[in-house]
């Protein structure tokens, strides 16, 4: 009932500032919901890992809630990205059991994720192609995730100081997640850019088989622990 009353709730008017189109990273809970019965199970709804203690199975559905003050009074619902209208909000999020008398404080409003044209206007090391002492770092640049904008960032900064010692940047390859990240917001062949997560699909394969998926990740972040090895010495230099 939950799931069908989210499928054809009221969403709010998207005004004409506003882009109608949603980044997958960062998708409505009502949206995810029209996609299929079960793909909120797989989303803010996962209970992978998360043992009931009365049963020792993993529940059908569980909604995580993030503490928002000292207090512990306000809770936040995790991955309820939302534009729905305030009352739509009210009547069908109540309808989570546990929420049935909850006092909703604030209501969810999606926002707007503001970024560069990166690979128009940034080289791989995060700096403007016609200005390259002006660098930028973080969300901005197309980076997506809090670990990505520190990545970015830490790269920046290693950069601009060795630069400022007169030494050349550190090349971190393809090969590295850090590499990947900066050299995939910096690929002039991608002309529809939209942010980017760290993922094995920007990371060169490796050049042998390796039986299983785990295993296969496993050896690529070995591949790039080793090279990050390489690497340390022309990082503290």
């Amino acid at each position: 009932a939950f799931w069908q009353e989210l499928t054809t709730a009221q969403e709010a008017e998207v005004h004409g500032f506003e882009d109608s189109q949603v980044f997958e990273g960062c998708m409505p809970v009502e949206v995810m919901a029209r996609r299929g019965h079960d793909t909120l199970l797989y989303g803010p709804l996962k209970s992978r890992g998360l043992d009931d203690p009365r049963t020792g199975r993993w529940p059908y559905a569980v909604v995580q809630l993030r503490r928002d003050n000292a207090e512990g009074t306000v809770y936040n619902l995790v991955g309820f990205q939302t534009h729905l209208k305030f009352p739509e909000q009210r009547r069908v999020f109540s309808m989570i059991p546990a929420l049935r008398n909850a006092e909703f404080l604030r209501y969810g409003v999606m926002h707007r994720n503001t970024f560069l044209d990166s690979p128009r206007l940034l080289d791989r090391y995060y700096r403007l192609k016609k200005e390259p002492r002006i660098a930028f770092a973080g969300q901005m640049t197309g980076v997506e995730g809090y670990v990505e904008s520190a990545a970015s960032g830490f790269l920046v900064g290693i950069e601009t100081a060795r630069r400022l010692k007169g030494q050349p940047p550190v090349d971190f390859p393809r090969e590295m997640a850090i590499g990947a990240l900066a050299l995939y917001i910096s690929n002039e062949s991608v002309t529809q850019f939209q942010p980017m997560n760290i993922n094995f699909g920007i990371i060169p394969p490796l050049d042998h088989f390796v039986k299983g998926k785990r295993n296969k990740n496993a050896e690529i972040s070995q591949r790039a622990l080793a090279i990050l090895e390489e690497k340390k010495a022309d990082i503290l230099a």
